[in-house]
């Protein structure tokens, strides 16, 4: 198939660019967003040998896309070596605690995804030879895709999302989007709004199989610790601010002092989506944080500012705001975290990445959306008022995340048997 003229362009764009793309790299290292050691991998640069047998290559874009294929890991790794590419310092912080966890540190391999340069993203397929790709949400380049079916390596999207924003670009070039779109052999949209978008693109093989999002495994949490801090936290009243983002903080620590006047002892932890924000915002607003004091103080609000805790938070706080959400353009982050472990949760109007899964929370009353900060206020004091009330709320949540807890398996043997296709048998 000859490549229109859109994605003659693309590529012609990311070769002008590549002669500037190590310093940019290099930029990002000395701001925390790259790991200097590992540039190289952002290029397609890896001395590793290719391991010996099957490869899956699945690209994770970061922390949430991350988390929904965890489960797809062990299934996969017990037929062949795991390539987990993601593009975020987090997701590879987040990899090297779950991975040894979850005994996988030999099967699960984990580097950055090269930037989308044809160079480099030949680089790449060359050394690691996959026999197979995955490809989660809604991370797509162009050059990657079309080198990989020029390779003849079957693709899968999976919980294929597409924005409107995204859409409308696409539906700019259709011609573009038809050729690139159409190198995967399936799509699993993650549900019927995204399977519509990418249908009126023109794009084949498009089914709606579920959220994996859905599937996932609780957050999991130190078991130790948390029996530490729920002792030190016995009959305080606790709330949580999650994946907050920058004026949700702000917001949440003024509220604090006027629940805490109802509530004595209360203690509101404000979890920031980037950790790595928590010391600018202890010194904006006045607050401890938990990377310096690892315990919480004996009364008003705490910043929790660590890496992989959130499993932690959400078990000791029974009510639970879910953040980019109360502000526009907002979008939201994943609620079926805190669903998953029985929470009550609030959110904000703003969360249009999460539309279907807000739905189904909503009407099932197992979360309200709250429009201002005051509305917040009232619906944790509601909660911490009546328990009785959020713990029903929080049962009714978890009911809903327990829905498609086959789709893991389904997806592993989705991806495994377009290897046994490609193969012949």
């Amino acid at each position: 198939m000859r490549d229109p003229w859109a994605a003659r362009a693309w590529a012609a764009t990311a070769n002008a660019l590549a002669p500037a793309l190590p310093w940019y790299l290099r930029a990002r290292a000395r701001r925390g967003k790259e790991i200097a050691a590992r540039l190289g991998e952002r290029q397609g640069i890896d001395p590793t040998p290719r391991p010996v047998g099957r490869v899956v290559w699945m690209h994770a874009a970061s922390v949430g896309e991350t988390m929904s294929i965890l489960p797809l890991l062990p299934i996969l790794a017990r037929h062949a070596t795991v390539l987990l590419t993601t593009g975020t310092v987090t997701s590879a912080e987040l990899l090297e605690q779950r991975l040894p966890a979850m005994g996988l540190t030999d099967r699960v391999l984990h580097r950055f995804a090269p930037l989308d340069v044809p160079a480099w993203v030949d680089r790449f397929l060359d050394h690691w030879q996959p026999d197979v790709a995955a490809f989660v949400e809604s991370e797509l380049w162009p050059n990657q895709l079309l080198a990989a079916r020029a390779r003849a390596i079957p693709l899968i999207l999976l919980n294929a999302r597409l924005s409107e924003g995204s859409f409308r670009f696409w539906r700019r070039v259709p011609g573009f989007a038809r050729h690139v779109l159409g190198a995967f052999a399936t799509i699993w949209a993650r549900g019927n709004e995204d399977a519509a978008r990418f249908r009126a693109l023109g794009v084949p093989h498009v089914t709606v199989e579920g959220d994996l999002k859905f599937a996932a495994p609780p957050l999991p949490c130190d078991k130790d610790e948390y029996n530490r801090l729920h002792a030190a936290l016995a009959g305080r009243p606790v709330w949580v601010a999650a994946s907050t983002h920058p004026g949700e903080e702000a917001a949440i620590a003024a509220l604090h002092p006027a629940l805490a006047e109802r509530h004595p002892g209360l203690l509101t932890i404000i979890v920031p989506r980037h950790p790595d924000r928590g010391a600018a915002l202890a010194a904006e607003l006045g607050l401890p944080r938990r990377s310096v004091d690892a315990t919480p103080p004996a009364e008003g609000a705490w910043i929790a500012d660590t890496l992989g805790e959130m499993g932690l938070w959400y078990r000791l706080a029974p009510v639970v705001f879910v953040g980019r959400s109360l502000f526009p353009p907002g979008g939201g982050q994943n609620p079926l975290e805190p669903a998953r472990l029985g929470c009550a949760i609030a959110v904000g109007p703003h969360t249009g990445n999460f539309i279907e899964h807000g739905t189904l929370l909503r009407e099932a009353d197992a979360m309200r959306e709250i429009p201002t900060p005051d509305a917040l206020a009232a619906f944790v004091s509601e909660m911490l008022d009546h328990p009785d009330r959020a713990q029903a709320m929080g049962q009714r949540a978890a009911a809903i995340a327990e829905r498609h807890v086959d789709l893991p398996d389904r997806a592993a043997a989705a991806i495994l048997s377009l290897i046994i296709g490609r193969s012949g048998g």
